[in-house]
C-alpha cells in the first residue's frame, strides 16, 4: 500500500471528545471517526487490525471444534417476553416496532435467539456437544456512552454458545474456551489476567472474565502476591476471609450522644476520638423488591454487586434522601440500625462480630454508642457484602493481595439450564428421557480489544502495536523524496518486501522526513525503515523498532530475513 493511497488522516491537535488514551490516539492516528455518540465510523487502518483480531479468534474457535453462524441483528420481542428478559434487561435495550406494530430488539446479546436455533435442530443426545459462534455488531442503548470504544452503543463482538447433555461435558466445553481465550489474547500480543468474575444480567453459576492490565482500566483486579496461587478476582466477585469471632470486651449499655453535623464517618470518628472499624455505616437501598438496609464497618465499602446477589434482585440503587428520612425518622447521616421496622436489615460478618459499635440514633444530630448486634438489633441475614481491599489476606492461600486496573476483553460464563428450561430446549438421552440442554456463554469484545490493546501499548508519540495486530507490520520511509535514487531504493525495498509476505506501507507522500516520522509513530508501525544516504552510499537501511527506539543498520542483502526476524519478536 502507497500512503497517497491509503485514507488515513492523522491530527496533530487532540479531539475534544477524546477522553481516555485509545479514543485520544484512534482519533488522532486516523483509525475512527465519531458518528453520533457511542457509534464510530471503523476507518480503513482500524478495520485491518479488526481483521487480524477476527482471524485470530476464528482460528482459535475452530481448533477447539467451534462452527460459524450469523445469527439476525434483530431479535422478535416474544422470545425476549419467553426468557422473561424483555422487562428485565432495562433501558439498554433498544427496542423498535415494525410497520405492523410487532416489537423488536437490537440484539446486545443472543442466548435467545441462538437456544431458539438449538430447540428447533437438536432433539437428541447423539447430536451434542455443540459450539456455535458468531462475529457480529451489538447494540446496547448505554445511558453515558463514553471512553471512544470502550463504552460504545454499537460495538463488534464475538460469542460463541456451547449445548451439552450435563454439567461434566459443560466443564469440558468451558475448559476449552478457557484455553482458547488464553491462546487468543497471547496471540494478540496482550498482558492479562483471567479472573473471577459475577455474571450480572446473562446469568449462570461460574464465569471468569479476561482482563488486560492498563492503568487507564475501568475495573479493579485484586489478585494473590504468591506466585504458587492463581487467585485473581475482579473486585465485585473478590471474597473477604470472613471474620466471625466477637471480642471478649464487656458489653455496655446504649448510650445517645450528641454530635452535632456529624454526618460522615470522618466526622464522627473525629469527634468521638474512636476508629472507622467500631462505626456501623448504616445505608438504605431501594431494589425492585422491598427496602432494605445495608450495615458494614465505617472503613468499608458496600460491594452493591454482592448486595444485589444477596436480596436475588434485579434492580438496586441507593435510596433518596425523602425515602431515608420516611423510614428512619432522621436525615441522611444519622441513620442506625437500632429501633429501624418493617425493612430487611443485612449485615456484613465484620458488622455481626462488632462489640460496643457507634451508629446514627435515627434522630438528627444524634449518634448511639455501645452498640451490640443481637442484643440491641436483629439482623435478617449476615453475609459479605463490601469491597474487598488490596492488602487484605487472599481467601485461597491467605497471602496479601494485590491490586491492578484491568479491562475487560472477554468473559466466559456456564449457563446451565437457565435459558433452555425457559426456552424449552430439551433433548432425550439413551433412555428416552426429556433433560434440558446444559450451556454455557463466551463472548470477546472485538473493537474493546483494539481499543485495550492500545491502552497498554502506546508512549507520547502515539500508538506501538503488538505486530501480530499491527495495520500494517513495516513502513518505508525515504528521507528525501527529491532525491530519485533514494525514491527508486524505497521503492524496491517496498516491492521486496511485498514479495516476501511483509504487510508495508510506502510513505511517498510529498512530506517532510519529520513530518512522515511522526506520522509512523503516531500510527504506531511496528518497523520503520529509512532510506536515506547510506542506502545510497553502502546499500544499507536503517531499521528502528518502534517499541524500543532501537536502531538497527542492515543490508540490503539481508533485508527480508532481517525484517521478518525482528517482527517474530514484536
Amino acid at each position: 500500500m502507497r500512503a497517497t493511497e491509503l485514507l488515513a488522516p492523522t491530527l496533530r491537535e487532540v479531539p475534544a471528545e477524546a477522553e481516555v488514551v485509545s479514543h485520544k490516539l484512534l482519533l488522532r492516528a486516523g483509525f475512527i471517526r465519531r458518528s453520533t455518540a457511542g457509534v464510530y465510523t471503523y476507518m480503513p487502518l482500524a478495520m485491518r487490525v479488526i481483521k487480524k483480531i477476527k482471524k485470530i479468534i476464528r482460528e482459535e474457535m475452530d481448533r477447539q471444534g467451534g462452527q460459524e453462524l450469523l445469527l439476525p441483528v434483530i431479535q422478535p420481542a416474544e422470545l425476549w417476553q419467553e426468557s422473561g428478559r424483555w422487562d428485565i434487561y432495562g433501558p439498554e435495550l433498544f427496542r423498535l416496532k415494525d410497520r405492523n406494530n410487532r416489537d423488536f430488539a437490537l440484539g446486545p446479546t443472543h442466548e435467545e435467539i441462538i437456544t431458539a436455533l438449538v430447540r428447533g435442530e437438536v432433539n437428541s443426545y447423539k447430536q451434542l456437544p455443540l459450539m456455535l459462534y458468531q462475529i457480529q455488531n451489538k447494540y446496547r442503548d448505554e445511558r453515558r456512552p463514553r471512553f471512544g470504544l470502550m463504552r460504545g452503543r454499537e460495538f463488534i463482538m464475538k460469542d460463541l454458545y456451547s449445548f451439552d447433555r450435563d454439567d461434566e461435558n459443560l466443564n469440558i466445553s468451558y475448559m476449552k474456551m478457557y484455553e482458547a481465550y488464553t491462546n487468543i489474547f497471547r496471540r494478540c500480543g496482550l498482558r492479562f489476567r483471567t479472573v473471577e468474575a459475577d455474571s450480572g444480567a446473562i446469568g449462570g453459576s461460574d464465569t471468569h472474565e479476561f482482563m488486560v492490565l492498563a492503568d487507564s482500566g475501568e475495573a479493579v483486579v485484586l489478585y494473590c502476591e504468591d506466585t504458587g496461587c492463581d487467585y485473581a478476582s475482579n473486585v465485585e466477585k473478590a471474597s473477604q476471609v470472613h471474620v466471625t469471632e466477637k471480642s471478649e470486651e464487656e458489653l455496655k449499655p446504649l448510650v445517645e450522644k450528641e454530635t452535632p453535623g456529624c454526618r460522615t464517618v470522618a466526622e464522627v470518628t473525629d469527634f468521638l476520638g474512636i476508629s472507622p472499624r467500631k462505626i456501623i455505616k448504616t445505608l438504605l437501598y431501594e431494589s425492585d423488591k422491598e427496602i432494605v438496609v445495608a450495615l458494614i464497618r465505617g472503613d468499608r465499602e458496600v460491594n452493591e454487586v454482592k448486595l444485589l446477589n444477596a436480596l436475588g434482585a434485579i434492580r438496586l440503587e441507593l435510596a433518596g434522601l425523602n425515602m431515608v428520612r420516611g423510614v428512619t425518622g432522621a436525615s441522611a447521616g444519622f441513620a442506625g440500625p437500632v429501633g429501624l421496622k418493617g425493612v430487611k436489615i443485612i449485615a456484613d460478618p465484620e458488622v455481626a462480630a462488632l462489640t460496643n459499635a457507634v451508629s446514627g440514633a435515627n434522630k438528627d444530630d444524634i449518634h448511639l454508642m455501645n452498640i451490640n448486634p443481637g442484643r440491641d438489633f436483629e439482623m435478617d441475614h449476615v453475609t459479605d457484602i463490601r469491597m474487598v481491599q488490596a492488602g487484605e489476606p487472599c481467601p485461597r492461600c491467605g497471602s496479601r493481595l494485590v491490586e491492578a486496573r484491568g479491562i475487560e476483553v472477554g468473559q466466559i460464563f456456564k449457563l446451565g439450564s437457565k435459558y433452555s428450561k425457559v426456552l424449552n430446549a430439551y433433548y432425550l438421552d439413551e433412555s428416552g428421557k426429556s433433560k434440558p440442554i446444559v450451556m454455557g456463554c463466551y463472548g470477546i469484545g472485538v473493537t474493546r480489544t483494539m481499543a485495550a490493546a492500545i491502552e497498554q501499548n502506546h508512549d507520547r508519540d502515539g500508538i506501538i502495536w503488538p505486530a501480530s495486530i499491527a495495520p500494517f507490520q513495516v513502513v518505508v520511509v525515504p528521507v528525501n523524496v527529491k532525491d530519485k535514487t533514494q525514491v527508486d531504493i524505497a521503492q524496491e525495498v517496498y516491492q521486496r518486501l511485498v514479495i516476501a509476505g511483509v504487510e508495508v506501507v510506502f510513505d511517498n507522500r510529498a512530506e517532510r522526513a519529520g513530518v512522515k516520522f511522526k506520522d509512523a509513530d503516531l500510527i504506531g508501525y511496528p518497523l520503520r525503515i529509512t532510506i536515506g544516504s547510506k542506502a545510497v552510499n553502502v546499500k544499507q537501511v536503517e531499521i528502528r523498532i518502534r517499541r524500543t527506539g532501537e536502531v538497527i543498520i542492515a543490508s540490503m542483502e539481508k533485508l527480508e530475513n532481517t525484517v521478518k526476524k525482528l517482527l517474530v519478536n514484536l
